[in-house]
């Protein structure tokens, strides 16, 4: 069987194709790629248990502004 274009594809024959080859990591770097949402915040891993107070806050600020772009 020979690949897909990957660079080609849509979004939706990608991921297909990911779930039934799940060995090929070429496919899932080129979706991850293709695909990233470069607006989504990335939150860092909280170092103490305090850091954890501020990721509900952190949270309903992400889906305020989720449901404003809706």
């Amino acid at each position: 069987m020979t690949k897909p274009d990957f660079l080609t594809i849509t979004r939706a024959e990608l991921r297909q194709y990911i779930l039934e080859h799940r060995e090929d990591e070429q496919a899932l770097q080129i979706y991850i790629d293709r695909f990233q949402n470069p607006n989504n915040r990335v939150f860092p891993a909280p170092e103490t248990i305090d850091d954890l107070e501020n990721y509900p806050e952190l949270h309903q600020e992400n889906l305020e502004r989720l449901h404003k772009q809706a």
